[in-house]
């Protein structure tokens, strides 16, 4: 095992490879808990309301995986990861030939290629491990906003924990910087949510918006904070305007805030000291 360690920590390029094809997998699965768990989320409110359970299992693993339309159950080898959807199922359901989203595919590809640079930044380690997790996390996150505005506590809680415990040991940043950072963090969105509530009487951002910035303040400690929320609130703006421009979306809809964050964390785990260097550079 240490000869195979050693190899791919001196050849980056071949062990990009095998990572991008251990995430392919992961995407696969990425997809699942990006559907799944928002159902998940409404069975258990409802069943909080009406104090009822249908007694269906569902949850990650069950039931199995099936055409919504025609309840075809998705074989193993019709889930192999892109190659089943272009090659084999050209884009449509085996039984009812209904088109699947473009976006399981995408998913996947996503998951595989962030490794390239996560492996080239990081080397081939536990580092890299650490931060593969907290991408495929993001990815998750992502999604499930745009669909549902919606982060959920049961990926932002754990992300943040994970980020608190992995700097325990310095990994990242101090502890002491973790955990300012993820104070600061949440605090942050919360002031600004209250103020905007307070002038406007409206709400601009949820709860999971504090908490997702409190995990990434987690991760990579207070100092990492206002490249995060420039990097998010700019990128924000400019996709707006942008969509509006195309007729995409209306500057007056609301739009989900947690994907800019997600953006900004991983480019800033990845770049952020590298970014903070340039913007001082240049402001003096």
């Amino acid at each position: 095992m240490q000869l195979y360690i050693e190899y791919f920590s001196q050849h980056l390029f071949a062990a990009s490879i095998i990572v991008a094809l251990f995430s392919l997998m992961v995407g696969s699965f990425l997809n699942v808990v990006i559907h799944r768990l928002p159902v998940m989320m409404q069975r258990e409110w409802d069943a909080q309301i009406t104090g009822e359970d249908d007694g269906d299992k569902y949850n990650l693993v069950k039931p199995d995986s099936q055409c919504p339309k025609c309840q075809h159950r998705i074989t193993w080898y019709e889930n192999i990861p892109v190659l089943s959807y272009f090659l084999l199922l050209r884009g449509k359901c085996a039984g009812c030939k209904t088109p699947i989203s473009i976006r399981y595919p995408l998913v996947e590809i996503l998951s595989a290629l962030i490794s390239f640079p996560i492996v080239f930044t990081f080397g081939f380690n536990e580092i890299t491990l650490y931060v593969l997790i907290f991408s495929w996390i993001l990815i998750a996150l992502t999604f499930i906003d745009l669909d549902h505005f919606l982060l959920p506590d049961k990926l932002t809680l754990p992300l943040l924990w994970i980020g608190l415990l992995l700097n325990t040991q310095n990994t990242f940043v101090s502890l002491d910087s973790a955990v300012y950072g993820a104070a600061f963090g949440y605090l942050c969105l919360w002031s600004i949510y209250w103020a905007f509530k307070l002038i406007t009487g409206k709400e601009g951002m949820g709860y999971g918006d504090f908490k997702l910035l409190a995990a990434l303040g987690a991760w990579m400690g207070i100092t990492a904070l206002p490249i995060i929320i420039l990097l998010s609130s700019i990128s924000a703006v400019i996709i707006a305007l942008v969509l509006a421009a195309l007729k995409k979306q209306q500057l007056d809809k609301p739009i989900p805030f947690g994907p800019y964050l997600t953006i900004a964390g991983f480019i800033s785990l990845l770049w952020g000291n590298d970014l903070t260097q340039l913007y001082l550079n240049l402001l003096l």
